[in-house]
């Protein structure tokens, strides 16, 4: 059947967490399905992005373009209004026209993301609503975590968001929620409606182990920079736990290894022992070099890909409670878990000091992964939906 994909950004290459899902789906609904998909282009690495799908992968790609510096700007008008900004900064008439205009030959839709959703509301078409991350119970941590007056607009988003999120509920066939806890909050914040977990998985051919490269006392984070949550996860870090990992271990170092890092994160380069890389080619260069893998997310929503990556490399994880939630093994045996500062640096240090039990937490953590996160597996659920899908909205 024809399917309309559409998503906040090109889908492609896979090498941050929505665009490692996105592409995921779209490469697995191909497979028996002819695919157009629909996206914002941020920048000219989008429109390239874009050509290649066009031209080398065979997915009809049309590629919409989006400032969304602008749009923010654009958008705060709607404060005063009962409207969630998000559908500002993410409101489009090019979009919503080549929607429209496509919608007739078009079988299924798929929305990958709330903000989408919203340009198939005027349609009768069957779709999906795919909610990677529950993004009003998102805005509510951050207004948890923030001051006046930004948790008073974090807040605002929360409550006007999740009432645009139960409309969506209503008009989709299924709700799409990549894993069980998300599924569960879901259906407490949002209840009556249909969903369907779809958990995420891991490439475990590109991700493999590679011990003999890990340098002692090396340390490794990644994610997009610019992005809330990594930003308060690193300032975390390197302000409450390497200092107390580098009183034992004077010589250990931090790599913040991901894309467009803020002031902020810049600044903590200024540390002794952090290095912030911005744009790598491969994070697996620099991934393969540490000793251990952290994730002190404060914030946190759906499923973490550095978790997944990071186990998939035979690294051994310690994260916060945020950052591990998603993922479905145990505790203690497949990864670390603490959100207290002082536990973290200790559970560090314990690894760093006996390298003997961090490749033994890296094996298990492997070896999980293995059985149960990949793409293969996790995608089944998907090839069951579009054989499901009804005949009408």
């Amino acid at each position: 059947m024809n399917i309309l994909f559409l998503a906040q950004r090109i889908p492609y290459p896979p090498n941050r967490g929505d665009k490692i899902t996105s592409w995921r789906l779209i490469e697995r609904m191909s497979r028996h399905h002819d695919v157009t998909v629909v996206a914002f282009a941020h920048d000219d690495g989008d429109r390239a992005a874009a050509r290649v799908l066009n031209t080398e992968k065979g997915i009809r790609t049309i590629a919409i373009d989006h400032d969304e510096r602008t749009k923010k700007l654009l958008a705060l008008p709607l404060l005063f209004t009962g409207k969630p900004l998000t559908l500002g900064v993410y409101g489009s008439k090019a979009l919503q026209a080549e929607v429209d205009r496509l919608i007739p030959s078009m079988d299924f839709a798929y929305a990958f993301s709330s903000s989408m959703g919203a340009f198939l509301l005027p349609h009768r078409l069957p779709w999906v609503m795919h909610i990677a991350e529950l993004d009003s119970d998102k805005w509510r941590q951050y207004a948890g975590r923030s001051s006046f007056p930004m948790s008073w607009v974090y807040g605002r988003e929360a409550r006007t968001l999740l009432r645009f999120e139960k409309r969506l509920a209503a008009s989709a066939i299924t709700n799409v929620l990549c894993t069980p806890l998300e599924e569960q909050i879901f259906q407490e914040q949002i209840p009556g409606h249909s969903t369907t977990v779809l958990q995420n998985g891991v490439d475990l051919e590109f991700f493999q182990p590679a011990p003999e490269k890990a340098e002692p006392g090396r340390m490794v984070f990644t994610g997009v920079m610019d992005y809330l949550p990594n930003i308060d996860a690193c300032v975390h870090f390197v302000k409450d736990i390497l200092p107390l990992i580098r009183d034992r271990h004077p010589d250990a170092r931090f790599d913040i290894v991901g894309s467009k890092p803020t002031p902020e994160v810049l600044a903590l380069g200024e540390t002794p022992g952090v290095t912030v890389t911005g744009f790598v080619d491969d994070i697996r260069d620099w991934s393969h070099r540490a000793s251990v893998a952290v994730a002190p997310l404060r914030i946190a929503r759906g499923i973490q890909n550095k978790v997944l990556e990071a186990l998939s490399m035979g690294l051994p994880v310690v994260g916060s409670t945020s950052a591990t939630q998603g993922v479905q093994g145990t505790p203690g045996e497949h990864y670390w878990v603490t959100d207290d500062p002082a536990e973290h640096a200790r559970m560090v240090i314990d690894l760093l000091d006996h390298p003997e039990k961090a490749q033994a937490l890296g094996r298990a953590g492997r070896a999980f992964v293995e059985a149960n996160y990949d793409w293969e597996v996790t995608l089944r659920p998907l090839d069951e939906l579009l054989e499901q899908r009804p005949l009408s909205g």
